[in-house]
């Protein structure tokens, strides 16, 4: 049997895009439905971050659980950056992943 495996690391926001969260899951799109219902609870529910910016695919957990703690260390300024390379509007994710 061949299976694939996904894993991810994510950025999500604020409305206003003040804070980010990075994050790592196996399923994006239940990932953020459970941070925009408020499942999650802690950080990001107390600072409504709801709103994907980023992400990133990986084959295995152990190098997505990697990237989520590299990117954690960086500063704010670093993180926008890297989002800008792919998202440069800094336009919301959620629609994107939520409808597949």
């Amino acid at each position: 049997m061949n299976r694939t495996h996904k894993y991810f690391t994510y950025i999500i926001t604020t409305r206003n895009i003040k804070l980010l969260y990075v994050g790592v899951t196996s399923n994006l799109k239940q990932r953020l439905i459970e941070h925009v219902t408020g499942k999650r609870g802690g950080y990001t529910q107390r600072y409504q971050c709801h709103y994907l910016l980023y992400f990133e695919e990986f084959k295995y957990i152990d190098k997505a659980i990697k990237r989520e703690k590299e990117l954690k260390g960086w500063s704010k300024k670093k993180k926008f950056a890297l989002i800008q390379t792919k998202n440069p509007q800094l336009k919301f994710l959620n629609d994107e992943i939520l409808s597949q």
